[in-house]
């Protein structure tokens, strides 16, 4: 078997209600929609209409929400890259040489 890599991106949300939370997702663009999401759902604003996500504003929201409550509210956006093990019958195959 061998090893291949995926870039995926975590967002780790907590406030004073509960546990903290951790979503995965494939790329940044999803990941910066998430926290907008979770933002507007925690403090009951309606969600943002579709469009290309804007890390920018998704910040200052999530900074804002923050600063309600600096003891208990966090988030976080992390990059990842993961090992994937890859099987053999997942390879192009080869022809054999003679």
């Amino acid at each position: 078997m061998s090893y291949d890599a995926v870039g995926v991106y975590t967002l780790l949300m907590g406030d004073e209600n509960g546990p903290a939370t951790v979503s995965v997702h494939t790329s940044a663009d999803d990941a910066w929609r998430a926290l907008d999401r979770e933002v507007r759902a925690r403090c009951g604003l309606r969600p943002r209409p579709r469009r290309v996500a804007d890390a920018d504003a998704a910040t200052r929201l999530a900074d804002a929400w923050r600063s309600g409550d600096l003891e208990s509210r966090f988030w976080q956006i992390l990059p990842h890259q993961l090992p994937i093990m890859v099987p053999a019958i997942g390879r192009p195959v080869l022809p054999a040489s003679r």
